[in-house]
């Protein structure tokens, strides 16, 4: 499968736009020094530089197991985690202590060579490697759709079986791993404070789609991009309802693609796989969400398609559907997913 990938980013880097070029694989390392606990803070410097079009492997580590007001090593103690299974990068993320308002551990920033502001950064999914086999659903008093459910937090660690690809919720239960990462961004035009809302950066969309095969566009607003990644997911609902996913520290293998220009006029994060392109809507309300989501949808048929303004809404409410992403972090996120089998032709993905 590997190998597969391998072949598969250096036909996407040799086809791709000018700006790519092949270099060698860079992998970053998520320690105490190359992560941001929290917030996105502006001067931060970069933990690597890449070349678009270069393969670059990010180690992140799930902010679960080191906010729960014990020592890694103990919290999954509890659940018969051996010690040398709980990750030192957890253990000494975990000493250094967070400075945000917010939970997320995020490794970054990678700065991309040439990209500027107004240009259009596409992250591609290669692949998704689990760095432990197990991860963390944890809800609580006041956490998610049904705030009042729980009276106390209620961690639930779950054993992932990642040779069958299913995590192992309960006897007689089994889950198909889908992994992803919830947070992907490019430092925002303004300082984050709070990595918990997501926004035209991206950020904490917990967008469950963006697995292996997948892009996501954004904006760019400062020289290089400034990437970060974290929030790594096994596998999530769409709504992401009790406010978590199976949190599970991954690796995340990317490649970085730079669109010229093509970032001014973005007000949303796209994404796009083989089957589907996918708009997005945010807001604190979710039925301006939904209205942003389907404003989006009907505004890319009309560039992209030719649409006109009414026949554009009539086939988003024909042949598009709309899903609630996440509807637990502030910002809350709808998309649409427009099928390519509405068309007959589509350009060629990942080959652009």
């Amino acid at each position: 499968m590997r190998t597969q990938l391998a072949l598969l980013a250096l036909a996407a880097g040799a086809a791709g736009c000018t700006s790519m070029q092949q270099a060698a694989e860079t992998h970053v390392r998520s320690t105490p020094e190359t992560v941001a606990w929290g917030e996105l803070p502006e001067g931060r410097a970069p933990v690597a530089r890449v070349q678009p079009g270069q393969t670059v492997s990010i180690d992140t580590v799930s902010h679960q197991g080191i906010i729960n007001n014990m020592d890694p090593v103990k919290f999954f103690g509890a659940a018969g985690i051996a010690p040398q299974d709980v990750l030192a990068d957890a253990r000494d993320i975990y000493a250094r202590g967070r400075k945000g308002a917010g939970v997320h551990v995020l490794t970054g920033p990678i700065y991309v060579e040439g990209a500027e502001p107004g240009d259009m950064l596409e992250v591609r999914m290669l692949e998704l490697r689990f760095r432990t086999p197990y991860g963390v659903n944890n809800s609580g008093k006041g956490a998610g759709v049904l705030p009042e459910l729980h009276g106390a937090p209620y961690p639930k660690i779950i054993r992932l079986d990642t040779e069958r690809h299913v995590a192992l919720f309960a006897p007689g239960i089994e889950i198909p791993l889908q992994p992803f990462m919830g947070i992907m961004a490019v430092q925002p035009p303004q300082p984050l404070l709070n990595t918990r809302p997501p926004g035209i950066y991206g950020g904490n969309m917990d967008f469950n789609r963006l697995t292996t095969g997948a892009s996501l566009y954004l904006p760019v607003y400062h020289p290089g991009a400034l990437f970060y990644t974290g929030d790594s997911h096994a596998v999530q609902g769409d709504g992401e309802v009790n406010g978590t996913a199976i949190e599970a520290s991954l690796t995340p293998v990317l490649q970085f693609v730079v669109h010229k220009g093509a970032g001014r006029a973005m007000k949303w994060p796209r994404a796009e796989d083989a089957n589907y392109y996918y708009l997005m809507g945010m807001d604190r309300d979710l039925d301006a969400a939904l209205k942003e989501a389907v404003q989006e949808a009907v505004r890319w048929l009309e560039r992209e398609r030719g649409l006109s303004a009414a026949d554009a809404y009539s086939l988003a409410s024909i042949g598009v559907n709309f899903t609630v992403a996440e509807a637990v972090d502030d910002v809350q996120m709808v998309y649409a997913a427009i099928p390519k089998k509405l068309f007959a032709t589509n350009p060629p993905f990942w080959r652009r």
